[in-house]
């Protein structure tokens, strides 16, 4: 009985599925603020975001601990 049921779900989901898709297809849909105003709050995001790192990374004076390779030389060795 178990395979007759699973293959009665599996039909009964795939034609919901496709119930579900030619109802959406027909609507005619209006642009919603996601349509309207969704890539410029994306660009404006990522420029402010930009920006920021930018003036966090120049202007507030972090040590980054960059490579001391040709501005560090070594001490003279004492012996002891």
């Amino acid at each position: 009985m178990f395979p007759l049921v699973k293959n009665g779900l599996n039909r009964l989901q795939v034609r919901s599925i496709q119930q579900t898709m030619a109802r959406q297809s027909h609507q005619k849909r209006t642009p919603d603020f996601h349509d309207k105003y969704g890539n410029a709050v994306l660009a404006g995001g990522t420029t402010f975001c930009i920006a920021t790192w930018t003036y966090v990374a120049t202007q507030i004076g972090i040590e980054w601990n960059l490579s001391p390779v040709g501005r560090v030389t070594p001490k003279e060795w004492r012996n002891q």
